[in-house]
């Protein structure tokens, strides 16, 4: 507690006639307000429950391969800074379709909710994220209450794509938490669970490739096998089996073709894939001429209105990388967008 913060609390109370002194022993304390938050928290939670707001069933799953991710937050927050360079580690394909909102105070609730509603109904579909992140770092009861106001609870509610809330720490617990798809402890955890590890990806890539190998290779030797006890067994009971040769000849032939007709297109379907996923790794982008853009502290600049006059950015190559310094804005102008 500092000076002049309120304060309720519980004691004993002594007074000394004596020296005229009134003396309070305090057993417990606590910030004013808090119980009473507490209490709307409580009430607010029962009204949303009972309308169904929370219902599990209605919970959406998160996509497993996501090209556009929303992110809402504060611009000057951590939040956004831990958000981007989860995401730049993990799953770099993907972009970030960033709403930059206040995150406490009076306009904050009107706010986040216009900016959930702007990703999830004002965008074109084939320009919405596939996911959307929702949150802010760690504060007090009252810096988070935003998250438990009806327009963002409302706003969530009806978002038509998946809504992680990433509200304060673990031990946070939000309206927003509760109404959203899935409730994330910290904004790191947030993008962690959103973007798959492109490295797990490669690598099961390759052991798919190995599945489908191995399974064209057994059911090849079982079709083999098959065809030489049946050839067998007709020698055995039929004086003459030139002509059931001939024609289980032609069978084992077709039966061989077809395997490895099934393998080749097994494996070219594979390598197709593997091959997908190393053309859109970054290093491959940048085989092809292109050049990354990021910030002095490592944050991808995906677009001009990423970064302003004066900012210090480093670009790099395939073959190596320059810092550089903003001098002015694009030829084109450069208009600065949100998105």
């Amino acid at each position: 507690m500092r000076n002049g913060d309120a304060v309720i609390v519980h004691g004993k109370v002594e007074f000394y006639p004596q020296g005229g002194t009134l003396q309070c022993i305090v057993d417990f304390a606590q910030p004013a307000g808090v119980g009473a938050l507490q209490a709307e928290f409580e009430r607010r939670r029962a009204r949303f429950e009972e309308e169904g707001l929370f219902d599990p069933t209605r919970k959406r799953h998160l996509p497993q391969f996501p090209r556009r991710i929303g992110v809402i937050t504060s611009q000057t927050g951590a939040a956004y800074h831990d958000i981007t360079t989860v995401l730049a580690r993990r799953w770099p394909l993907a972009t970030i379709l960033f709403r930059p909102t206040p995150v406490q105070g009076d306009e904050a609730p009107v706010e986040v909710a216009e900016a959930i509603r702007s990703m999830g109904i004002h965008l074109k579909a084939e320009a919405r994220p596939d996911v959307v992140i929702v949150g802010r770092g760690g504060g007090s009861a009252e810096d988070l209450w935003a998250f438990n106001e009806e327009p963002v609870i409302r706003a969530i509610f009806g978002c038509p794509i998946p809504v992680v809330s990433a509200v304060g720490h673990e031990t946070d617990v939000t309206l927003s938490d509760l109404v959203a798809d899935v409730r994330a402890p910290t904004p790191s955890a947030a993008a962690e669970l959103v973007a798959p590890d492109r490295l797990e990806v490669a690598r099961a890539v390759r052991a798919l490739e190995a599945t489908v190998h191995a399974r064209s290779r057994q059911r090849t030797g079982i079709a083999r096998d098959a065809t030489h006890r049946l050839t067998n067994r007709m020698e055995r009971l039929l004086p003459d089996t030139h002509g059931w040769r001939r024609r289980v000849t032609a069978h084992t032939d077709e039966l061989a073709h077809l395997a490895h007709r099934s393998a080749r297109e097994a494996r070219e379907a594979t390598a197709g894939l593997a091959a997908r996923v190393q053309a859109l790794s970054p290093q491959a982008t940048l085989q092809r001429g292109y050049a990354l853009v990021s910030t002095r502290d490592g944050v991808p600049a995906p677009r001009a209105a990423s970064v302003n006059p004066g900012d210090e950015i480093e670009v790099r190559w395939a073959d190596g990388s320059w810092s550089a310094t903003v001098t002015g804005a694009p030829p084109d102008g450069g208009v600065r967008s949100d998105a």
